[in-house]
């Protein structure tokens, strides 16, 4: 008897040992597969590139035919004047490349574009296709996308060390519209008028609309602390109510770079309406 009740505890603890393993293996896939755990961009995608040492329309022609995209990737050192009116551009390490359209295509599914432009990345640049040897490879930032037919880009990155400072044009993105009391529906009065037989109804609705006037925002900043967007937050605006570039809140070594810090970057405007109904 009391054998039994040993080989009962022994069977009990061993199905609990399984139950307590089986959990805890579901519960660090279900750990792994939040995406709060996936790299940033910068350490994510890496562009493969190699060298492209002729140019012209016909080369570029049968690059893309082979199913790679040109591009540029260079230097740009930002040197202002001694009376600091101005600022003289130097370009070094300069590269010619080509980059498989694939790759890039890849990247674009995962990186939207707006935001492309404002997002490091890594680049390798091979001797040769399918080559372990590298010319060279750093970060680089995207700074323009050059569209030459409907399917068809050209790319032109900045090399982006760290340390250096680089103009960045970064998105805004607008937050909190649902919200905005500017932007709902509100009553605003109604008028009434007898005539001899009918009498009508006008009423008057006040509705605003969001006014986006500015889709992104120059900065000079560290590569270090690019950020791929700038949230602007529009859920407490009413009508008329407005938020200008110096009221945004960054990075204190985000250098704004535009003349004139108190223009709009959005507005809530009115839109006065009239809705007619007639009755007796």
């Amino acid at each position: 008897m009391a054998f039994w009740r040993l080989q009962g505890v022994r069977t009990d603890s061993k199905q609990n040992m399984v139950r307590w393993w089986s959990a805890a293996v579901n519960g660090v896939k279900r750990v792994a597969a939040k995406p709060n755990s996936r790299p940033s961009s910068s350490s994510y995608h890496t562009i493969q590139a190699i060298p492209r040492e002729v140019t012209g329309s016909r080369v570029s022609v049968k690059d893309r035919a082979q199913g790679r995209i040109p591009a540029v990737v260079f230097s740009q050192h930002l040197n202002p004047k001694s009376d600091g009116s101005a600022i003289i551009r130097s370009v070094s390490r300069k590269h010619l490349l080509t980059t498989e359209r694939k790759q890039i295509q890849s990247i674009l599914k995962s990186v939207e574009l707006p935001f492309f432009c404002s997002t490091t990345f890594q680049l390798q640049i091979h001797a040769v296709p399918g080559s372990k040897a590298l010319l060279e490879c750093g970060t680089v930032l995207p700074i323009k996308v050059h569209r030459v037919e409907e399917s068809d880009t050209e790319f032109v990155f900045l090399w982006a060390d760290n340390g250096s400072e680089l103009k960045v044009d970064v998105p805004v993105v607008f937050k909190g519209e649902d919200a905005c009391p500017g932007i709902q529906k509100v009553k605003l009065q109604t008028e009434s008028r007898k005539p001899v037989v009918i009498l009508r109804l006008m009423e008057y609705s006040r509705r605003g609309q969001l006014n986006k006037i500015q889709n992104s925002l120059k900065f000079l900043r560290p590569v270090e602390h690019i950020p791929s967007k700038i949230e602007v937050d529009v859920s407490k605006l009413d009508i008329e109510d407005r938020i200008s570039m110096h009221e945004i809140e960054v990075h204190p070594s985000l250098k704004l770079q535009s003349r004139n810090e108190t223009m709009p970057i959005c507005k809530v405007r009115n839109n006065l309406q009239r809705l007619d109904g007639d009755g007796l």
